[in-house]
């Protein structure tokens, strides 16, 4: 996701128009549409003032990281990602290690980078066969 991208959706998320957050910021509702449509970058204080006005860091709002590594929503369910699979693929890691099993360290490591995925690709294996 491109900085405009991510500039539109947090904006949207806040339910203001490019004017609300043109006025807040003064400067023109041109200049929003400019940088949610990757024409133009907001300088260093129109990005400090962007990272005031959304709540985030600096960071967040340019790496457009905004917790979407953290948490996901799912129906009325939060789900919080910060270490469990971290926790989960050092336990495989070392299982394999300790027994000699080198598909249980491989598990692990696998598990630590694509915790993410295989919660929403079970998820969406359970909805599927309830539906079916």
């Amino acid at each position: 996701m491109q900085l405009g991208d991510h500039l539109k959706k947090m904006r949207e998320e806040r339910k203001m128009s490019q004017e609300d957050l043109a006025k807040e910021m003064n400067v023109s509702r041109q200049a929003v549409y400019k940088w949610e449509s990757n024409k133009g970058y907001p300088d260093i204080e129109n990005i400090r003032r962007l990272s005031e006005i959304y709540n985030v860091s600096i960071d967040e709002l340019i790496k457009g990281k905004h917790n979407e590594r953290k948490t996901s929503t799912h129906g009325n369910e939060e789900f919080s990602y910060d270490d469990a699979g971290f926790y989960l693929g050092i336990l495989f890691v070392f299982i394999g290690i300790f027994t000699d099993f080198g598909f249980m360290i491989m598990a692990g490591f696998l598990t630590m980078v694509f915790y993410e995925e295989l919660i929403k690709m079970v998820r969406l294996l359970k909805k599927d066969w309830k539906e079916g």
